[in-house]
């Protein structure tokens, strides 16, 4: 017990102190960044450095399984240079008990990176998106709720805001559609209701509609009834719409679910959110297998030959399921594979495969 604490510090440890290089680093190259994406309108250093600390947790948080890979290489070759491994395995402890300690502390990392640090870095990615729209000019809002898909479209001259209780899958056809404008002051001014909206380039046409003008002193007797066919000028497109639902990483997990459920109740596809949920179930059990890939290939004593070109393949294995793991995701986003084999696939084969290595090495 003492020496699975011991090891399990030790890992903690030094997985801390890479995740922090690789947060500052990353912090320092985000403000580079944001500097030269926000040159024409200007940006001050310290607002810089806002953006970046609320944008990095979202890239920080994807590469967590190469952070984890490089934690345990680290690890295991700490221990091999002390000779603390040879001293571990004289006193009677195998190579696959010694392994519990650090493979339970990754799963207990990647339990709290799920439960505790997404929903963080779904808060700071929607933190980012606001403060760097403060920062831009123009733009389109998306969102979708129980009450429908709800769009903003903005011109100099004033916000359009629509609201469809359901739309086709990319959100170019709207269904029980109303548009209300405001002006440049905020002020309502105009109300159109209408059975269909569909996109078309620069405008939107409309089923049967009718307007209400909100400026008159009476606008229920002033409506008028708009011929079918009536354009009604945007500056949407099918990309700023489907840009407008963001990524799944922006949604905290516990709050997916509702998401999901929301989505499909308006009308849209919610594939993409079901791989990235059911991705980030898995998770854990992925972060446990890179260290048992680390294991397999640098748990070794450093006077061994050729440990570099140990520490090397461990490395291409690691970031190999982990562009694997992501390819894998796109498959099931792209509805070319199941959902759950998309997402779990690639974590079970990697804990099958290295498992087989490390009962070959220590079993022979």
């Amino acid at each position: 017990m003492i020496l699975s604490l011991y090891v399990a510090r030790r890992f903690l440890w030094l997985f801390a102190r890479i995740f922090a290089g690789f947060f500052v680093l990353m912090v320092a190259i985000d403000m580079i960044e944001e500097l030269r994406r926000f040159g024409d309108p200007g940006i001050s250093l310290s607002e810089a450095l806002q953006l970046a600390i609320m944008n990095v947790p979202q890239s920080i948080y994807r590469i967590l399984p190469l952070i984890m890979i490089l934690t345990a290489i680290g690890l295991f070759q700490s221990l091999a240079r002390s000779s603390e491994l040879v001293i571990i395995r004289a006193a009677g402890r195998s190579g696959l008990r010694f392994l519990v300690a650090p493979v339970a502390t990754a799963t207990l990392i990647g339990l709290v990176a799920v439960t505790v640090l997404n929903p963080l870095v779904a808060a700071t990615a929607r933190r980012y998106d606001a403060m760097s729209a403060g920062h831009a000019r123009g733009g389109s809002i998306l969102s979708v709720s129980e009450g429908g898909l709800w769009l903003r479209q903005g011109t100099e001259a004033g916000q359009t805001v629509i609201q469809a209780a359901r739309a086709n899958l990319d959100g170019t056809a709207l269904y029980g559609a109303t548009f209300l404008t405001f002006d440049a002051q905020g002020r309502p001014t105009r109300r159109i209701e209408t059975t269909s909206a569909t996109l078309a380039p620069g405008a939107w046409t409309l089923g049967q509609s009718k307007i209400w003008d909100l400026t008159s002193a009476n606008p229920e007797r002033s409506a008028v009834i708009l011929a079918k066919g009536t354009s009604l000028p945007t500056d949407l497109t099918a990309e700023k719409i489907r840009d407008g639902f963001g990524t799944p990483a922006g949604i905290a997990i516990w709050d997916l679910p509702a998401y999901i459920a929301s989505l499909q109740k308006a009308g849209f596809a919610a594939r993409s959110h079901q791989v990235w949920l059911q991705s980030e179930l898995a998770l854990p059990l992925f972060l446990a297998a890179q260290v048992l890939i680390a294991a397999g290939f640098t748990m070794r004593h450093v006077r061994v030959q050729r440990s570099g070109t140990y520490i090397l393949i461990a490395l291409l294995c690691g970031f190999g399921v982990y562009f694997l793991r992501n390819f894998g995701r796109v498959l099931g986003e792209n509805g070319q594979v199941p959902i759950l084999a998309a997402a779990w696939t690639p974590t079970v084969a990697t804990l099958l495969l290295s498992l087989t290595l490390l009962l070959y090495l220590e079993d022979g």
